[in-house]
């Protein structure tokens, strides 16, 4: 691929996120709002810019839970590109995992008022934008998102966590609670290492 080809390309994919994330405020904003109800009241301080940390190109070393019984653990690498767009109030992520031939796009939201972030996902095979799946802010230089999820039939509680924050490094990790919040087990690490 050219690279004038390359860079329509991305900006196609920025255009189509700041349209999308327009859009989206609006439609989620009551669901949102009854999510933002559960949240810790703390985590309510967000800031347009928050995100921009992760404006750049990445490389990111994946470790992902296989098997919660034997605690198997898939390990790949992967990269990914960020933009922040609006002012700070959008992040958007192109991810990337060549050896799994899968990519995404993770789209941040910051809703002003409320001063709150939100979690959105594309899978790049589905072409569906989820609702926001986690809710959250950062304090103290470290972002937590959760939300009430449902596996296997029972509810769960999922916690993502952006620390580690530098100008060259990053991690994301998720983990799952199954009791409440008292316990939290980790079922995905992303180290992140920037390229440029």
């Amino acid at each position: 691929m050219s690279a004038t080809s390359h860079d329509l390309q991305r900006r196609i994919l920025l255009q189509t996120a700041a349209g999308i994330a327009v859009s989206q405020l609006a439609a989620n904003e009551a669901a949102a709002t009854e999510s933002k109800k559960t949240m810790n009241k703390k985590l309510h301080n967000g800031k347009p810019g928050e995100f921009d940390f992760l404006s750049g190109s990445w490389k990111i070393s994946h470790r992902r839970l296989k098997n919660r019984v034997t605690k198997e653990w898939d390990v790949f690498e992967g990269e990914a590109t960020c933009w922040s767009i609006l002012g700070g109030v959008v992040s958007v992520e192109e991810l990337r995992i060549p050896a799994r031939n899968f990519n995404g796009m993770g789209l941040r939201m910051l809703d002003v008022e409320n001063k709150q972030w939100s979690d959105f996902w594309v899978n790049g095979r589905a072409g569906v934008l989820t609702p926001p799946g986690v809710i959250g802010g950062f304090e103290n230089g470290v972002g937590v998102f959760e939300s009430d999820e449902e596996e296997d039939g029972k509810s769960i509680k999922v916690r993502g966590i952006w620390d580690n924050i530098s100008a060259t490094t990053c991690r994301w990790q998720q983990a799952a609670s199954r009791d409440g919040g008292k316990t939290w087990e980790n079922n995905w690490i992303m180290d992140w290492v920037r390229v440029s």
